[in-house]
């Protein structure tokens, strides 16, 4: 039974079709999966924050398949990836870290099949309207530079100072017409996360 009490979900697709005059084919897309949650320790120290980790292991599940099937592709299409949450005045900001690093990885990682890269991640304090850019990397080297890169996200109304905004991002693509140099995705040899 899910712990997590949910206020609002919020799916967003960004697709860039034309970049300096160019077009980009396929377009780069990116989609955003996004909760506003009550904040279970809101207001108060609390020692053991297992309830925001349950948390976050419920979250990467339901926001890494909303993701993903936002694009309306299969989950091993999925290029790079990233988190982040932001957390209401009434919180701090260990409780961003709890709901993102020990646990959301996993079932995140299951949503968009395998991962062996970090999951890059962001965390902040802020109220209602606050921004946040949520990094990304390619989800099995995190070499490819390519796929350096974010997206912002912001709600209007959230988070209150009792909430936290949580955030996946996912992409079936890298950004538009790369051009560096690095490790190219089709390089990868997947073996340690880096290259």
């Amino acid at each position: 039974m899910s712990t997590t009490r949910i206020r609002k979900l919020v799916i967003v697709v960004e697709e860039t079709r034309r970049e300096i005059g160019r077009a980009i084919a396929p377009p780069t897309r990116k989609a955003a999966a996004i909760a506003v949650i009550e904040n279970p320790c809101a207001g108060r120290f609390v020692d053991d924050l297992e309830p925001l980790m349950v948390i976050g292991e419920e979250l990467g599940e339901l926001l890494g398949s909303r993701a993903v099937a936002a694009l309306g592709v299969v989950s091993s299409a999925i290029e790079s990836y990233g988190k982040a949450a932001i957390v209401g005045e009434s919180g701090e900001l260990e409780h961003a870290a709890a709901i993102l690093h020990p646990r959301l990885g996993a079932p995140l990682r299951k949503a968009v099949e395998k991962g062996a890269a970090l999951v890059p991640s962001s965390k902040k304090m802020g109220g209602p309207g606050t921004a946040i850019d949520v990094p990304l990397g390619h989800k099995e080297a995190a070499f490819v530079r390519s796929h350096f890169d974010a997206m912002e996200v912001r709600l209007a109304d959230a988070p209150r100072a009792g909430e936290i905004v949580v955030a996946v991002v996912v992409t079936d693509s890298g950004r538009p017409l790369p051009r560096i140099g690095g490790l190219m995705k089709e390089q990868i040899k997947g073996e340690d996360g880096l290259r």
